[in-house]
């Protein structure tokens, strides 16, 4: 199992970094056969600006930009993609958003069509073989989310937007909450926590997959 842990946040010594190494290399230390890399879209200079270009693939009259196919494949090497990102004004940052929209392409993360009489046609689900999993960093605390909807707001178009909608499955989605008063040593123990539970979702998925292998035998 390989897993993709991508981050957006521009500053390399921020709290949303730290746990997106951290995932990184408890993933590769977990067992044997399990693997990590992380996607720094700020370190990479991801263009998060979605142009004519990318507006000409989603029409299919035109190939993907080759920065995006360089993303692409990046995932399609993946079981598991990881979001670890600030929740900024009750979302993402817009170079994670900016991210989504170019690289979870018309034809690639999944199918839309014009059909007959101008009927439009969907197909969804592209990347039934990836889970996406959530890690947002909120400065917030839980009850505040609850009572405002901030937290089924983000799931919606994160889980069912992306993941339901492209045919993925939903992974956790574990938050980090008061990301700026809680003391140090409770953060690393939520931490240590979020990487257990990425590890083992990531090992069911392994016993599945061995188990359907074993199944076709």
């Amino acid at each position: 199992m390989h897993t993709l842990v991508v981050v957006a946040h521009p500053d390399p010594d921020s709290l949303t970094q730290h746990v997106a190494r951290k995932l990184v290399h408890a993933a590769n230390s977990a067992s044997a056969g399990h693997t990590a890399e992380l996607g720094d879209l700020v370190a990479e200079g991801f263009d998060p600006r979605f142009t004519n270009q990318d507006r000409a693939a989603y029409l299919a009259s035109a190939n993907y930009p080759p920065d995006v196919v360089v993303e692409q494949t990046r995932i399609e090497r993946a079981q598991h993609l990881v979001l670890v990102f600030p929740v900024w004004w009750w979302s993402m940052p817009a170079l994670l958003k900016g991210w989504i929209d170019r690289v979870f392409s018309n034809g690639w993360a999944f199918g839309h069509a014009v059909g007959p009489d101008d009927a439009d046609v969907e197909d969804s689900g592209g990347l039934e073989g990836l889970t996406i999993h959530l890690v947002p960093i909120a400065s917030g605390n839980e009850a505040g989310y609850d009572r405002h909807g901030y937290d089924s707001a983000l799931r919606t178009q994160l889980e069912h937007g992306l993941s339901d909608y492209c045919g993925a499955r939903r992974g956790i989605a574990e938050y980090i909450w008061r990301s700026e008063t809680t003391p140090a040593d409770e953060l690393r123990s939520r931490i240590e926590e979020i990487a257990g539970l990425l590890n083992a979702a990531v090992g069911e998925r392994q016993t599945e997959a061995d188990s359907s292998v074993l199944a076709e035998r």
